[in-house]
């Protein structure tokens, strides 16, 4: 499925008490940059947001799915998780979901830099 641009757009007025958000295209959708590190992605009209074994939990604990693709006949998860329903109407709960998606993002940058 396409993203539509409105969707896009929705975005950023969800976001707002977060701060600056940029959608940058990849693939077959496009990333979501928090002062140039990525904690999100969108697929289709659909939020996922970074996760890492120390936030994770949260997301499973409210029944959330992970991203997921097809890839050589087989399906491939990756470190991101859909976004509760919740912070499309309440601005204070984006908040809290983008910053542990940031934060997670940073621990994960973190990790890889020091490899």
């Amino acid at each position: 499925m396409k993203t539509s641009n409105d969707f896009l757009s929705t975005l950023n007025d969800v976001f707002v008490l977060f701060g600056a958000i940029e959608a940058k295209r990849m693939f077959g959708g496009y990333g979501l940059y928090h002062q140039g590190v990525m904690f999100g992605l969108v697929s289709g009209n659909e939020l996922f947001l970074k996760t890492d074994d120390e936030s994770a939990q949260t997301f499973i604990e409210q029944g959330l799915l992970p991203f997921e693709y097809s890839r050589d006949g087989g399906r491939v998860q990756l470190s991101y998780y859909a976004a509760p329903e919740v912070i499309f109407d309440d601005s204070e709960e984006a908040k809290e979901w983008a910053e542990r998606a940031y934060e997670a993002a940073l621990r994960s940058s973190s990790a890889t830099r020091g490899k």
